[in-house]
């Protein structure tokens, strides 16, 4: 919040100042003048009429007199008349932490500066608000352009015709024909935009990778390099925003928008639409369609492989899914879904976070002893039956699940469907994983106290700028570092 004049009376004193110098002026007196009437000194006249000194009670009676006034119409909260009101708000805006940020100076009131400038620069001043406000998006704003985007791409069964032609246009052009995409092609890619790879030890950590457009240069962290398509992909979503034209993004749903599209890009490159059409085709016939074997074929992790089939499966084969990246309490971390499972929600509609059904195979896989392939099962569920495949894996904040799944009908095509495992979900009825059943409550009611952990990071808003979480200055700083030679 900006700072305010208001003093611990209550007494708003810019606006009391400003209603004294109004009734003075009508009086036809100066600061002296009034100032001889009630025994105080011009200069601490001045003082008060600019809201800089509160006056003692009873020195606010005797100017009341002074000017033929009463006390309650000095203190009023309401400014005497319109400029006094644009100068208050020019003064308030020109103290808020926004702008006191931009290291301009305040302009200062004159009696020459009309009221039709002070209103523009107000207006201004409204709009830098305004814009920085949409920059830092709540963790509501967030959840709201997540969910708006999920549901965008549902309609369009998680489908990009432009970037799907754009992707094969560029490894036509590097000469990528077949196989896993290898990170010389990448290079060449790089090298046909006009930029170079570049591999360093001291990115920025709030950064996966800086563009220097001004020298070509697209620089990775080194950790990066052995194996895997981490390389691949991060230097091909740095591509991405310069093939795409995106521009600085407006607001947090223009953001996600671009993270997906260069998500995207990257996915179309290192599992080409032609290839893995064909691919997919030939696991479909054979009723043998499998996440690993899409993973294996083109050297990428399992989670990528199995979105990469919410792209495709529907578009050409007409078989809605499901695709859940689920941590190891339960949260939903990552989902698609156009086959109708049913999914928790908040009051938002997003699903990110939430917890899903224990009896689902994304939660109750970490508890199989075999955890080297795939956990299949059949969950009958209020919105029918489906199957589905989970591969649980590790990484330094904990344990993770990705599932790919599709109705009961669709099964037959996928390797594991002569599963036996079988579980019956009936949420979001509470009875059915959340709500304790009584034998196990009624021992422990009113004789325990479990103590919450917050997530404290639900209370704060998304980082504000253009590009939310990056440090500009330690950007600025590693270009400046790399450029010096």
């Amino acid at each position: 919040m900006p700072p305010t004049t208001e003093h611990k009376s209550g007494i708003e004193l810019k606006t009391l100042g400003h209603r004294i110098r109004h009734h003075r002026v009508l009086r036809g007196l100066t600061l002296d003048e009034l100032g001889a009437l009630v025994g105080v000194a011009g200069s601490q006249l001045s003082l008060i009429e600019n809201g800089k000194r509160e006056p003692k009670l009873s020195l606010l009676q005797t100017l009341a007199d002074a000017l033929g006034t009463h006390v309650t119409d000095l203190i009023s909260g309401e400014p005497p008349n319109r400029r006094a009101a644009l100068e208050i708000e020019l003064e308030r805006v020109q103290s808020s932490q926004v702008f006191r940020q931009l290291a301009i100076p305040p302009i200062k009131v004159t009696k020459g500066l009309s009221d039709e400038t002070i209103e523009s620069i107000i207006g201004l001043h409204r709009e830098l608000q305004r814009r920085e406000n949409e920059a830092s998006a709540t963790p509501e704003e967030a959840r709201r352009a997540n969910t708006e985007l999920r549901l965008r791409q549902r309609a369009a069964d998680n489908y990009l015709p432009e970037i799907e032609e754009l992707a094969e246009r560029q490894l036509r052009a590097a000469g990528h024909t077949a196989g896993a995409l290898k990170h010389r092609t990448v290079s060449i890619m790089a090298e046909q935009l006009g930029f170079e790879l570049i591999y360093v030890n001291d990115l920025p950590s709030s950064t996966r990778s800086i563009t220097d457009i001004e020298n070509g240069r697209i620089y990775l962290p080194p950790a990066s390099i052995p194996g895997g398509h981490g390389l691949r992909s991060m230097a091909l979503q740095a591509m991405a925003h310069r093939l795409l034209g995106h521009e600085r993004p407006t607001d947090y749903a223009d953001f996600l928008q671009q993270r997906l599209e260069i998500n995207y890009f990257a996915a179309c490159c290192l599992i080409p639409q032609t290839a893995a059409v064909a691919f997919l085709d030939r696991g479909r016939k054979e009723r043998n369609l499998a996440v690993e074997d899409l993973r294996d074929a083109f050297g990428v992790t399992h989670e990528a492989a199995g979105m990469r089939m919410t792209n495709l499966l529907t578009k050409h084969f007409g078989m809605p899914l499901h695709f859940l990246r689920v941590g190891g309490q339960g949260q939903v971390e990552r989902v698609y879904e156009n086959d109708g499972l049913p999914l928790p929600e908040d009051v938002t509609g997003a699903v990110e976070g939430q917890i899903v059904c224990r009896k689902f195979a994304a939660r109750n896989a970490f508890e199989q002893q075999n955890r080297t392939t795939e956990h299949y099962q059949y969950t009958d569920t209020p919105a029918g039956t489906f199957w589905c495949a989970t591969q649980t894996g590790s990484r330094s904040s904990g344990e993770f699940s990705i599932t790919v799944g599709v109705p009961f009908d669709d099964a037959k095509w996928w390797r594991g469907r002569e599963t036996q495992a079988r579980a019956v979900s009936t949420c979001p009825d509470e009875s059915c994983c959340r709500r304790p059943q009584s034998v196990a409550e009624s021992p422990w009611r009113g004789k325990a106290w479990p103590s919450a952990r917050v997530h404290t990071h639900i209370f704060s808003p998304l980082p504000r700028g253009a590009f939310p979480g990056v440090d500009d200055l330690e950007v600025y700083e590693f270009l400046d570092r790399h450029t010096a030679h």
